[in-house]
């Protein structure tokens, strides 16, 4: 069924984005593999061809186009190779919401030109070790000592975590008053209290920085703190939560259509017992069935992407994307490792690294089930 989400512009941007991947990512990703980061180089690379920012306001660098298939093209590429080590999406389609909407003048000033020009990457910090996603029960908390916030508390699992520059913490401002007690402050590198321990072993998206953080009485400015007052953080995260489920429901897609085309390539030169394993009706049912259900898929997300533009993306149907898409992906690829037969767990072979890499997309950004209770709350029982 023919696509018809992308308009002209969108295509050619769709070109720029597919050669500098393949100059600057391609040839050196397996190399960041093994180095457990991307070199912050190529963020600066990105910058200086306009991958990010797309909302941010001409003035401070950016397109002033606040249009979400901007986004998609770039996470559809960089899936489309396997580049999961780049921290583009979370930059872009997580982190741009909060620079952008919950800025007062002064802060963009100081922060939007570098978070365009990839000088300055971002990362958000909600999750600790005992709390995940029940962001209620964070513990950091951020006490108010006259000009200043004095933060204390840890992270885990922050992507970007060792790279970024900017970090736009959870924490409590007032602990005994619940949802309205949690506020959101931008750290800074450098700021004194503020550490990074280690860059945490994953079983996949090895290249990707992803690293707890520790607060010891940090200091932070007042004039940091997002939004016009305390205590609206809880309701700024659920506020943009949709548009981070929708990222990785279109991560979701771009890796399963990838896996598929190489799979169906796999099968059609693959020879078993003197004919193509493609020939069998077996592979063919298998294929069939992946095929039809990704492009399904495909389309609801699509979908998805005019209705964010619209400003009509409900939390409902981001979750109904992000828990299905993703679980379709999971299914998809180990689906195609099998086909793949024992290539299929060589890490030469793509299929190999999709699959080590899609495990964790059913638990970040809400996992399927927290995804199913917020679904089932909108029948009203």
């Amino acid at each position: 069924m023919q696509r018809d989400l992308f308009e002209e512009e969108h295509l050619l941007f769709r070109e720029t984005v597919h050669d500098f991947l393949a100059r600057e990512v391609v040839p050196h990703h397996d190399r960041w593999e093994k180095d457990g980061i991307v070199p912050r180089e190529v963020w600066k690379k990105a910058g200086e061809i306009g991958m990010f920012g797309f909302g941010v306001p001409e003035e401070y660098g950016g397109a002033g186009i606040k249009d979400f298939r901007y986004n998609a093209v770039i996470v559809e590429e960089v899936m489309g190779i396997g580049a999961t080590g780049l921290g583009y999406s979370l930059h872009n389609d997580v982190m741009a919401p909060y620079f952008v909407d919950l800025t007062n003048d002064e802060q963009k000033a100081r922060w939007l030109p570098g978070f365009v020009s990839g000088e300055l990457i971002t990362a958000v910090a909600m999750t600790e070790p005992g709390a995940g996603s029940d962001l209620q029960g964070i513990r950091t908390t951020a006490v108010r000592e006259g000009d200043h916030y004095v933060v204390n508390g840890q992270k885990t699992f922050i992507t970007n975590g060792i790279n970024s520059d900017l970090v736009v913490v959870v924490a409590k401002t007032a602990p005994e008053a619940g949802a309205k007690g949690v506020s959101l402050l931008v750290v800074e590198r450098g700021m004194e209290g503020f550490s990074r321990g280690r860059n945490l072993e994953k079983i996949g998206m090895h290249a990707q920085d992803t690293a707890e953080l520790f607060f010891d009485d940090v200091r932070v400015p007042a004039a940091n703190l997002l939004g016009e007052q305390e205590g609206q953080g809880f309701f700024q995260l659920m506020a943009n939560l949709p548009q981070e489920r929708l990222s990785i429901a279109v991560m979701a897609v771009a890796t399963a259509e990838s896996v598929l085309r190489t799979t169906i390539e796999y099968c059609r030169t693959r020879k078993a017992f003197g004919q193509s394993i493609g020939s069998f009706q077996n592979t063919r049912f298998v294929l069939a069935e992946l095929d039809t259900e990704v492009e399904i898929a495909r389309h609801y997300v699509d979908k998805c992407i005019l209705a964010l533009n619209a400003g009509e993306l409900s939390a409902v149907d981001a979750a109904k994307a992000k828990w299905w898409t993703t679980e379709l992906q999971t299914k998809v690829v180990d689906r195609c490792l099998q086909l793949h037969g024992g290539y299929g767990y060589m890490m030469e072979y793509p299929v190999a690294k999709a699959w080590i890499d899609s495990r964790v997309q059913t638990i970040y950004g809400g996992t399927t089930e927290i995804m199913k209770e917020i679904i089932g709350r909108s029948f009203g029982f």
